[in-house]
């Protein structure tokens, strides 16, 4: 099943993640033992359409559509910062002290992402 949805061009990066994720059981292990929250990320395109997608490291280590089941936190961004932010050229720091990142829930969980994203960075072509 693909994450990717062609008037969200970054949304490709949840396919990544999610195979980076389901590549070895250890890595899926590691990734919730880490993690240990449901990550949800509320995406506006150039168009001004939002749309929503979660990475659960609390119990499947899987991503999947919409904002999950009661989300540990929630990421907001445009669709160009997320590129960015998975693709290693803009920091996640710097995007939420701009505010072009917006952080809703444990802020504290949402610094346990960069780990996973990392991972990300390595294969995504965006």
């Amino acid at each position: 099943m693909s994450f990717k949805n062609d008037n969200f061009p970054s949304s490709e990066a949840f396919d990544v993640i999610n195979a980076a994720l389901s590549a070895s059981e250890a890595d899926r292990k590691d990734a919730i033992k880490q993690g240990n929250a449901i990550f949800a990320f509320t995406i506006k395109n150039k168009a001004g359409e939002t749309e929503s997608w979660h990475i659960d490291l609390k119990e499947k280590g899987a991503v999947g559509n919409g904002v999950g089941t009661k989300p540990t936190v929630v990421l907001s961004l445009s669709d160009d910062d997320f590129a960015k932010l998975v693709s290693g050229q803009a920091n996640a720091q710097r995007l939420f002290m701009s505010g072009k990142l917006k952080v809703k829930g444990d802020v504290m969980k949402a610094t346990k992402l960069q780990p996973i994203l990392a991972k990300a960075q390595t294969k995504a072509k965006l």
